[in-house]
C-alpha cells in the first residue's frame, strides 16, 4: 500500500512538472516569435525611423518608400466594421436560441454553426466575390450615387462579419447557458418579463465572457488573409468611405510575400508588417485582459 502510494506521489510530480514544461514552452514560443520577426525586420529599421514606417503612406518599394500607415488603418477600420455588423446579430441570435428556442432548434443550429465555422476562408473569399462585390457594385454604389467595383472595404468587412459570426454566436450560447437558472427564476418571481430577465440579469451576468468572445474575435479578424485579400480592392489608399477599397496586413503579406526577394529590403518590411500585427494583437488581448479584471475586481 505505502509502495502504491509513492507511485502515485511520483506520478502526479511528473505530470505537473510537464505542464510546467509545456507551459512554459508556449510562453517561450510567444517570445520567439517576438524576437524573431524583430530580427527580420532591422534591416528597415535601419534605414527607417519606427516612427516613420507607421505614420508614411506611401508604399513604393522600388523607390524605397515603405509606409505602412494606409495598412493598419485599412486593417482596423475592416476589422472594426466587421465586428460592428457581427456583434449585434450575435448576441441577438444567442439570445434567441438560449433565452426563446426549444431545445429541439439549438441541436438543429449547433451543427450549423460549426459547419459555418469549419469552412475554409478561401470559400468565403469566393462567396464575397460571387455575391457581396456584385451587390455592392451594382445596387449598394448606384443607391448612394457612387461609382464602385464592389471591391471594397465594405466588402471585406462584410465577409469577415460572417467568418467571425458563428464563432461569436457558439461562445455567447455557452456563456449564457452557464448562467444560474435560480437567477433567471428569481427575476422572473420578482414580476420582470422575460426579455427584462435577459436585459438585466442574463446579459449582466455574461458581461466578462462577452467581452473575452469579443476580443477572441477581433484578434481572429485581425489576423484573416485569403478571404479579405479576395474581396477589399488591395490599394495602399487610406479608405475615407465604406465603399472605397482597403489593403488589411495579413493581406499586404499574402500578396507580395513572393516577391521579397526581388528587392533587398522588400523581405525586411514584410517582416516587420508582420511585427506590427503581432504586436498589435498581443496588445489588444493584454489591454483586454487588463479590463477584464478590473471589471471582475469591481464586482
Amino acid at each position: 500500500m505505502k509502495n502504491f502510494r509513492n507511485y502515485r506521489i511520483i506520478k502526479d510530480r511528473i505530470a505537473s512538472e510537464i505542464m510546467v514544461i509545456f507551459t512554459i514552452s508556449s510562453l517561450l514560443l510567444v517570445v520567439a516569435m517576438a524576437i524573431g520577426l524583430y530580427l527580420k525586420s532591422t534591416d528597415i529599421l535601419a534605414e527607417h525611423s519606427f516612427w516613420e514606417l507607421l505614420t508614411a503612406s506611401e508604399w513604393r518599394p522600388m523607390q524605397n518608400q515603405f509606409g505602412f500607415l494606409a495598412f493598419l488603418i485599412g486593417t482596423f477600420y475592416v476589422t472594426g466594421v466587421a465586428i460592428i455588423i457581427a456583434l449585434p446579430i450575435s448576441l441577438l441570435m444567442a439570445i434567441l436560441l438560449t433565452e426563446y428556442c426549444r431545445s429541439v432548434v439549438r441541436k438543429f443550429i449547433y451543427p450549423l454553426l460549426d459547419i459555418l465555422a469549419s469552412l475554409p476562408s478561401v470559400i468565403f473569399g469566393v462567396w464575397g466575390t460571387l455575391i457581396v462585390v456584385p451587390i455592392i457594385s451594382d445596387w449598394v454604389g448606384p443607391a448612394v450615387g457612387t461609382s464602385t467595383s464592389g471591391y471594397t472595404l465594405l466588402s471585406g468587412a462584410i465577409v469577415l462579419s460572417v467568418m467571425i459570426l458563428p464563432l461569436l454566436v457558439s461562445l455567447f450560447m455557452e456563456i449564457f447557458g452557464n448562467v444560474s437558472h435560480e437567477l433567471r427564476e428569481a427575476s422572473l418571481a420578482l414580476g420582470a418579463t422575460r426579455w427584462q430577465t435577459t436585459k438585466h440579469v442574463v446579459l449582466r451576468a455574461g458581461l466578462s465572457g462577452i467581452i473575452a468572445s469579443t476580443v477572441l474575435a477581433i484578434s481572429r479578424a485581425l489576423g484573416e488573409t485569403i478571404a479579405v485579400l479576395m474581396v477589399c480592392g488591395n490599394l495602399a489608399i487610406i479608405p475615407s468611405s465604406l465603399l472605397d477599397a482597403c489593403y488589411p496586413i495579413p493581406a499586404l503579406i499574402a500578396n507580395n510575400y513572393g516577391e521579397m526577394l526581388s528587392l533587398p529590403l522588400y523581405e525586411s518590411a514584410l517582416m516587420f508588417a508582420a511585427f506590427i500585427l503581432f504586436f498589435v494583437v498581443l496588445a489588444f488581448n493584454l489591454s483586454a485582459r487588463l479590463y477584464l479584471k478590473s471589471v471582475k475586481d469591481k464586482v
